[in-house]
């Protein structure tokens, strides 16, 4: 464990790119790295400069290709379409970043999964590195289970080859001889900011290389603190998160599922692309808002309809609320899954969410003795792994001085 007198302060950098789901889990492990008087500076483009700030840690900003969290039709449809993406915003950073930390390189690197340019400047420097890992980690047989299935077809594509000539060529042009996958996939060193729970195959993830620190959350209290009024005796929480939150139809589905309902009060976050008024006459028991606490408004409510992010799926499971998951894309269907087989979740897909089989699915959860005894044994296991301050040792303990 951390004591004063024998850690070293050290400057600390960081890597991530500008969405919630990316930030927020290393948010407070951020801000306890400062409290125990480490110099951390953090890159990021500007939109998330405040948000970094708040931590105690210095902002390092540079200018991002990707588009914005905003905006998910402009990820592309395919696979290729988002990892070309990715790779694009890598290459026009990199530059930047070098530039940014030239004389003032760090003691250590974090970087988010999405974040290549932490990696390849690590190995520049040849100093300590750490990925910070927001969702999954692969496990023993992942690639020829999941990674195979999935990018095989794009390998025989003419885009997909170039994709990798590309990728390759720029990591040998940083001294980097591993394959683009190894590279993305195989952190040398990683801390998973989730619960093991929410971990597929667990059992076969190589802990001597990842380690499970469970939510890393904080109090988030300067995030804005909700209040549940007095007179509701359940309170459901309805939130896409920050990126696919662009749908209008799924919205009113959910207003004739719960409205009236009696004893029911329903936070609806409904994003910045959609209009309130593209949603009919709002039941008196509705909360409608373009953003709000997540955290706050979880740790005093019943029930959660969620994408099942991995952000917003662990932030359930640590407040001890069930959950039906609305998966909209990339891991969430994964994440679904796994809610429903610890038994405090139902997948309702998004063709299927009508305002009949969201009512059933909230309406089974929160009526279910089984669900809420497993809920409570599960915000106990969460609460037994460490968290921040046991990502924080982690990390302290591959400092090499």
């Amino acid at each position: 464990m951390h004591t004063p007198e024998t850690q070293r302060p050290a400057h600390i950098a960081m890597f991530s790119i500008a969405a919630h789901g990316h930030v927020n889990p290393s948010l407070d492990v951020v801000r306890e790295l400062v409290a125990r008087g480490h110099r951390v500076t953090y890159a990021i483009p500007e939109s998330f400069a405040d948000i970094v700030a708040a931590t105690g840690a210095e902002p390092v900003i540079y200018d991002s290709t990707l588009p914005s969290a905003g905006d998910p039709d402009a990820w592309g449809s395919e696979l290729i379409d988002y990892i070309e993406l990715f790779l694009n915003d890598a290459i026009h950073v990199l530059p930047q970043l070098a530039r940014a930390y030239e004389g003032d390189e760090p003691d250590l690197v974090l970087y988010d999964i999405t974040a290549y340019p932490g990696r390849v400047l690590a190995h520049r420097w040849n100093v300590p590195v750490v990925q910070l890992s927001p969702n999954m980690v692969a496990w023993e047989g992942y690639e020829e289970e999941v990674a195979a299935p999935l990018f095989d077809p794009v390998k025989k594509t003419a885009r997909g080859a170039a994709y990798y000539e590309r990728f390759t060529a720029w990591l040998g042009e940083n001294g980097i001889t591993l394959h683009p996958d190894h590279f993305t996939g195989r952190p040398e060193r990683c801390l998973a900011l989730i619960p093991r729970a929410m971990q597929p195959n667990a059992d076969r993830v190589d802990e001597t290389v990842t380690t499970f620190t469970g939510p890393c959350q904080g109090d988030r209290s300067d995030q804005g603190v909700w209040e549940r009024p007095a007179d509701a005796e359940k309170v459901l929480l309805i939130s896409l998160g920050s990126t696919f939150t662009k749908q209008p139809g799924f919205y009113r589905e959910c207003i004739e599922a719960f409205g009236d309902l009696p004893g029911w009060h329903v936070v609806l976050q409904i994003g910045k692309q959609v209009d309130v008024a593209e949603l009919g006459t709002i039941p008196a028991n509705f909360e409608v808002r373009s953003w709000v606490p997540q955290l706050s408004v979880l740790q005093q409510a019943d029930a959660f309809v969620t994408h099942a992010g991995m952000g917003g799926s662990q932030e359930g499971l640590a407040c001890g609320v069930p959950m039906v998951a609305v998966p909209q894309a990339v891991d969430q269907f994964a994440n679904a899954a796994v809610l429903e087989q610890l038994g405090v979740g139902r997948h309702v897909p998004k063709e299927t969410a009508t305002a009949e089989a969201l009512r059933e699915a909230v309406l089974s959860l929160v009526d279910d003795p089984a669900v809420a005894v497993r809920s409570a044994a599960l915000k106990a296991e969460l609460a037994a792994e460490g968290g921040t301050p046991r990502a924080a040792d982690l990390i302290e303990a591959e400092l090499r001085f």
